[in-house]
């Protein structure tokens, strides 16, 4: 269910999205109750609720004659949809590997690291090492493609917060 709806106090107008206990204007930020508030329309289609607003914003700036003249929402996503070059065709002409980008996406969401963050990685090092100096935990985490600056920024933030202790150059979790 899709709802076009006003705010009282600023007269914006939005679609909202079900029955929620409250909405606010995204304009002003005042809160209501959703059943409190004025609906324009209600509607199952989206992109009728679309249509609805569109057309009331057009008609309040004079324009309502000009946007019976537009397309549908759904017709004007689908006329986007269909023009302008798809992203493979841009990187290509770009001379940049597309399946080399698709690759790179694939990592990202996978994660490199088998979904450990970096600092998940210097403290697995404090956990698996014993009694780490500084060099054995950045090549430790070098090894893991943690570069070495962030390593040992790491390393003094852990410290500074009291999560790791160093002493003598040898460092420990606490």
């Amino acid at each position: 269910m899709y709802a076009v709806v006003g705010c009282s106090e600023c007269s914006a107008l939005w679609v909202v999205s079900g029955r929620p206990e409250t909405s606010q204007c995204p304009r002003c930020g005042q809160r209501r109750q959703h059943a409190k508030r004025r609906k324009f329309v209600e509607t199952d289609d989206e992109d009728h609720a679309r249509e609805v607003r569109g057309s009331m914003l057009a008609n309040r700036q004079g324009h309502g004659e000009a946007f019976a003249e537009l397309d549908s929402f759904a017709e004007m996503d689908r006329q986007v949809e269909e023009s302008g070059i798809d992203d493979e065709t841009y990187l290509e002409a770009s001379g940049i590997d597309s399946d080399s980008v698709a690759a790179a996406g694939d990592r990202v969401e996978r994660g490199t690291g088998g979904g450990t963050s970096r600092k998940e990685t210097v403290l697995g090092a404090l956990r698996e090492l014993d009694e780490p100096a500084e060099a054995d935990v950045v090549a430790y985490a070098a090894e893991r493609g943690v570069a070495a600056d962030y390593t040992r920024k790491t390393l003094r933030k852990l410290v500074r917060a009291g999560e790791a202790s160093e002493s003598r150059g040898r460092y420990r979790l606490v």
